[in-house]
């Protein structure tokens, strides 16, 4: 009883061969054209062997992408970093232009209020109200 062998093995029904139970049976066509045969499928039957690729050459492709892809990144990250530099750069020539203005201006204080109420509106308009 321990055997592998499926033949040793006692059954109620008759042993039918493993040839006869691989193959799959094909029932009559509904269409009735019995004259057609079953159609195989043709990407098993007929690859090219140029449709076929080796290991190696799958992980030296893998490898390649990978090393383009790292690349790509490399590339957009220096963009990214230049970018970021020239704006810090604008930012300090702006303030050190600012600066550089505050430093050549001509200030005068003015002390007697009563000039302010005699000056003329256009005149106004350009003074700059500041706290020293």
């Amino acid at each position: 009883m321990t055997s592998a062998d499926p033949e040793s093995r006692t059954s109620k029904g008759p042993t039918i061969p493993t040839e006869k139970i691989n193959k799959i049976a094909q029932g009559k066509r509904k269409s009735g054209r019995v004259w057609k045969e079953s159609k195989k499928k043709n990407d098993l039957n007929h690859k090219m062997k140029t449709l076929k690729s080796s290991w190696q050459k799958k992980m030296g492709k893998k490898a390649k992408e990978q090393q383009t892809k790292l690349l790509q990144q490399e590339i957009r990250d220096n963009r990214e970093r230049e970018k970021q530099e020239k704006i810090e750069r604008r930012k300090e020539q702006e303030q050190r232009r600012l600066e550089n203005e505050r430093k050549a201006e001509v200030v005068q204080v003015v002390k007697n209020a009563s000039k302010l109420k005699k000056t003329k509106k256009r005149q106004l308009r350009k003074l700059e109200k500041r706290d020293v």
